[in-house]
């Protein structure tokens, strides 16, 4: 055994090797040519005294002030420039009328879904190449309406959660508990309850597995190991490598045999996950590696690869091709069966790839202001973090689509800065790409106050993942748009009331 296992972790750690030197490889090729010092003077400066950085002495406020002209300007140039009018965004499935029936119907800002995309992406995700059959877990963190998982589930998708919360939510749907299993950063005390239920397991950590082992001897699980790499848009969404606490950490696959042994356990799962936005070379070199984990458990009959396909939301952006990125995995698969004589099951998890193009935000144009000839042009939203995060937290990138309301349109264009309602400078939709600090105005369709604005790509980790009820704004309703365009509403707009509605009033003595 313990040949074998010090086989299995060399062929590991070759892969890990091998693994980062492509990641750099990549990163080499698509990072732009900016310097450190540029970045940091860029993340101090751009939009001048109120957007500043820790990186900024205010010593000298004036001596900051006389360099404004020379500094921000120039330094402003720097982020990613705005595409042509040619290249400009454009609808994806909402139409300016039903856009407007959204806001007449529910108000703005408002999420919108579209059930034809959602079904087939859901079918695309059904064809991931596979050589001894297939489970699609759909990762409910993305999106968790009751609505969207019971689309799924008709479509034949299990769910992937990752609280023990979400597999109540899950549950509370309509989903069988047998059809969903639970990777947690906690796994909660609750834990032997979801078990009972039926919902399946998968220990990301050697805590965890001692629990389970505790409740349930003698019963099968799932571990979750971190393969020693990672791949993600930013280090925010990359889940592995030395510098993720996802899951367990390859080399410490003797401890996790002694817990099994311990328990008695049967692992019937392996589960690993890279993160999100997948470099497909690693990815598929990953799958190799968690084969090779397979081969120390010998109870084994699926292997999970996550998800974290890279779905471009920007016109100019590439998406992963499952059906590419899939065949060299079913022949890794294929091959291990023929030497070990075990046909295991493939499970994946996708979330972005499921949702990301499928939902949009309805926003209404609530104020334009600006800050002079040197400055810029703000568009304000009726909407901001508190529906849409991830410009804000990673520096993504948005498609913004305006909508002329109640009048003709010239097709005149202006460069804008989008930016949300809150009392936040951070609280802006047009960063530079991957620099959530820095702003990066945007040629879009010359607006005005009442115009509708439309923020594609907010179908995966906007609803779920927003700062709702910051500066007190209520959660914003959700619809999902049919197939003959017939709108349907899947989660009403909060009261305010409910906001504080928890809250509890101090005895009148105390004060």
């Amino acid at each position: 055994m313990a040949t074998a296992q010090s086989q299995t972790l060399l062929r590991v750690q070759s892969v890990t090797a091998l693994s980062s030197q492509t990641s750099e490889q990549t990163t080499a090729r698509v990072s732009p040519q900016v310097s450190r010092s540029d970045i940091t003077a860029r993340r101090a400066y751009v939009g001048g005294p109120a957007r500043r950085s820790a990186n900024v002495t205010l010593k000298n406020r004036s001596a900051i002030q006389r360099t404004h002209r020379e500094v921000v300007a120039p330094q402003a140039a720097l982020a990613e420039p705005a595409p042509s009018t040619s290249n400009m965004e454009q609808l994806r499935f909402l139409t300016p009328e039903i856009a407007e029936s959204i806001r007449n119907a529910h108000g703005t800002p408002a999420y919108a879904y579209d059930l034809a995309s959602l079904q087939k992406q859901a079918a695309s995700a059904l064809a991931f190449p596979n050589a001894f059959g297939l489970t699609v877990r759909y990762a409910m963190k993305s999106s968790p309406n009751a609505a969207i998982l019971k689309v799924f589930h008709n479509m034949g998708l299990h769910i992937d959660a990752s609280s023990g919360f979400e597999v109540r939510r899950a549950m509370a749907a309509g989903i069988p508990a047998e059809n969903i299993s639970l990777s947690s950063q906690e796994l909660p005390e609750f834990f032997p309850e979801l078990v009972q239920a039926g919902a399946k397991i998968n220990a990301c950590s050697l805590t965890q597995l001692e629990r389970f082992g505790q409740a349930f001897p003698g019963a099968e699980v799932g571990v979750r190991f971190n393969p020693g790499v990672g791949s993600g848009g930013t280090g925010k969404t990359n889940v592995g490598g030395p510098s993720s606490s996802f899951g367990i950490w390859y080399e410490l696959l003797p401890q996790v045999q002694e817990i099994v042994a311990k328990y008695d356990l049967k692992v019937v799962r392996i589960h690993t996950h890279i993160g999100s936005g997948s470099d497909p070379a690693v990815w598929q070199k990953v799958s190799g590696m968690s084969l090779d984990l397979c081969r120390e458990f010998p109870d084994v009959v699926a292997l999970n690869l996550g998800g974290g396909y890279k779905v471009g939301r920007m016109n100019y952006e590439q998406s992963t091709d499952v059906s590419v990125v899939g065949v060299p995995v079913q022949e890794a698969f294929e091959a291990f069966a023929t030497e070990t004589g075990r046909e295991l099951k493939l499970e994946i998890e996708p979330g972005t790839f499921l949702l990301a193009n499928c939902g949009s935000l309805v926003c209404t144009i609530q104020d334009v202001v600006t800050t002079g000839a040197e400055g810029h042009t703000f568009l304000k939203l009726d909407s901001g973090m508190t529906e849409v995060l991830r410009p804000s937290l990673y520096g993504s990138q948005h498609p913004i689509v305006i909508l002329p309301t109640g009048r003709e349109h010239d097709g005149s264009t202006t460069p804008y800065v989008v930016v949300g309602h809150c009392c936040e400078s951070g609280d802006l939709m047009t960063p530079a790409d991957g620099e959530p600090e820095v702003l990066a105005p945007r040629e879009l369709t010359t607006t005005q106050v009442g115009d509708l604005c439309i923020v594609e790509g907010s179908g995966a980790y906007c609803s779920a993942m927003s700062t709702k009820n910051y500066n007190s704004f209520p959660e914003a309703p959700e619809v999902l748009v049919g197939t003959s365009g017939d709108i349907h509403l899947i989660r009403k707009r909060q009261p305010d009331t409910e906001i504080y509605h928890n809250e509890v009033p101090l005895p009148e003595n105390l004060l």
